[in-house]
């Protein structure tokens, strides 16, 4: 029995997921063929980026036609590393959304002026662009 559960997401590029993992302080591994994403009593499932959330457990990035989700065994990334699914989940979301504005705003040319973060961890970015 399989203890991995899979999270539906938004992320759709995986630059500005790598930076948002970074900001985090996770790191990953990735491969083309694929790599092992570890769960419980060694289980393993195959994925497109493996994050590694602890010693023993992973969160695994696969490919979508919709864009990437996420598959953990979630119990073991909660137990190991003291993070649910949810709170994963809002971080990298919220980091991801971050790197794509700024993506979105340097590409059409705008500069960023002010970047806080509020002490409800809510973002404000404002951005300007000389005419």
């Amino acid at each position: 029995m399989s203890h991995f559960t899979t999270v539906q997401t938004k992320i759709k590029d995986l630059v500005a997921l790598k930076a948002a993992l970074k900001d985090l302080g996770y790191s990953f591994t990735e491969a083309e063929q694929g790599v092992e994403v570890r769960g419980y009593l060694g289980q393993k499932e195959l994925a497109e980026m493996s994050i590694h959330a602890s010693k023993t457990y992973d969160v695994g990035v696969k490919k979508t036609v919709d864009g990437y989700e996420l598959v953990a065994d979630w119990w073991g990334v909660e137990t190991t590393r003291g993070v649910t699914q949810e709170a994963f989940v809002k971080a990298v979301t919220q980091r991801y959304a971050y790197h794509k504005v700024l993506s979105e705003v340097a590409r059409r040319g705008y500069t960023i002026e002010t970047d806080e973060v509020s002490t409800d961890q809510t973002i404000s970015i404002t951005v300007r662009k000389w005419q």
